[in-house]
């Protein structure tokens, strides 16, 4: 809900009618876990940085306000480029109340560092999806030299001078190892990160700051090795595309029992997804860019646990929990990475899934229909599962809370009515007034 003018309460909702087969091309937007640590990390970059592939989300806009508060000058190049000039840029000065509405903003902390030796920079927010501690980012930053404290609800770090040191993640911390390379990049010697997250949006993050004059080595293995440097340049760099997107469209096509061909991809990064998606009865079939998923047979059950990757990605449990309710017979699906992940299950209830949730297993009686009803999408990918769910249900869906799921979709609406899906975003004012509504 949102103000939207003296004593009116605004409420946006996706609305579906369902049980429609999606069929046609999609067109899939830069990766959002790419994009973010990558235009952060730009703060790093003493010159003009032009960014290409953008997904048009809030996450992006968010990103770019918090760079702009830091005096960086952003220019929209077209609607999927900006130009980041981080010549002017003060660190220390990200507004606190930009910070902790995202949970890719302690990337500034890195980037800080890296460029000025000091950081202050507001404890991030983002989607509660369970615990998602900092401690082994602090840890790489006291390895690299730096001083570290939280107070106030601030991270304050700082250093006469990084050095470059050898670090061994307790943990595979996929936000731990974009920020330690990150401050690393401009420390004095070589810096081995051990234990290093492998996701495809750490290699892109590695390449655009090689494109910038950085010297990065092993990206997307389990040891990188960052040889620092004193200065970086601008660079022109496209961001990689966004396989939790294309897994999403993947989910719902074979939800629908349609068919889609989901256009500006990489296939072997959807290679895990693809995998499930196969052993439950669906056809994939690999182009150089592009998946043609088809979903016309019955869906089978599998056991899917979540997992590093290029292990099956925690970002598409809640997506494939939608699938499961409709294949027949019972899977587990077991998450390993975040301990509030299975929120979305309650809603799915709602629509007539069957679902025990013990521990860090949810148990899903698959092979019945869903029933449209009223939902909320609660987190980024519990809505886009709210979506998936809504598509394959028959009758309206209503889902509200819908500003998490802008968050990390561009244009999904759009995207998704022309392939056939019947939904729409409404915006409903209401003429509660604000002492009423409180």
């Amino acid at each position: 809900m949102s103000d939207g003018g003296y004593g009116t309460i605004v409420m946006e909702k996706i609305i579906i009618n369902g049980a429609k087969p999606l069929r046609g091309t999609i067109e899939v937007s830069g990766a959002k876990n790419a994009a973010l640590p990558i235009l952060l990390a730009a703060l790093m970059v003493d010159d003009k940085c032009v960014i290409e592939n953008v997904p048009c989300i809030s996450d992006v806009t968010l990103s770019l306000e918090i760079l702009s508060s830091m005096g960086c000058r952003i220019r929209m190049l077209t609607k999927n480029t900006v130009e980041i000039d981080s010549r002017f840029a003060t660190g220390g000065v990200s507004p606190y109340d930009l910070v902790r509405r995202m949970r890719g903003s302690y990337y500034l902390i890195g980037a800080e560092l890296g460029r000025w030796g000091r950081a202050y920079v507001g404890l991030p927010g983002g989607c509660d999806i369970g615990i998602r501690p900092i401690d082994q980012h602090i840890k790489g930053f006291r390895a690299l030299g730096a001083e570290i404290s939280v107070e106030g609800g601030y991270v304050k770090a700082s250093a006469d001078e990084l050095s470059g040191a050898s670090i061994y993640f307790d943990n595979v911390t996929v936000g731990g190892t974009i920020n330690v390379m990150i401050a690393a990049t401009r420390a004095k010697g070589t810096t081995v990160i051990e234990n290093a997250a492998r996701e495809p949006h750490i290699v892109d993050l590695a390449n655009f700051l090689n494109s910038c004059g950085a010297k990065i080595t092993g990206a997307g293995t389990d040891v990188i090795k960052i040889k620092g440097v004193d200065k970086l340049y601008g660079s022109t760099y496209a961001i990689i595309p966004d396989m939790i997107e294309a897994g999403t469209y993947m989910c719902a096509a074979a939800a629908t029992r349609g068919r889609l061909r989901v256009n500006n991809v990489i296939p072997k990064h959807l290679e895990s997804i693809s995998a499930k998606l196969e052993e439950m009865g669906v056809e994939i079939i690999e182009n150089d860019d592009s998946v043609e998923v088809c979903g016309n047979g019955e869906l089978r059950r599998v056991n899917i646990k979540t997992l590093p990757y290029p292990g099956f990605p925690t970002d598409m449990n809640p997506q494939i929990g939608v699938l499961l309710c409709l294949a027949k017979g019972v899977s587990c699906l077991t998450e390993s990475i975040y301990d509030n992940r299975f929120k979305y299950v309650e809603e799915l209830k709602r629509m007539g899934a069957s679902i025990t949730v013990d521990g860090s297993t949810a148990i899903i009686e698959g092979g019945g229909m869903l029933s449209a009803a009223p939902v909320k999408a609660l987190d980024l990918r519990a809505g886009a599962a709210m979506i998936i769910a809504g598509l394959a249900a028959k009758g309206r869906t209503e889902i509200e809370d819908i500003h998490f799921i802008e968050r990390g979709y561009d244009d999904i609406v759009g995207k998704l009515r022309s392939v056939g899906a019947d939904i729409k975003k409404v915006i409903i004012p209401s003429a509660v007034s604000f002492e009423k509504a409180n």
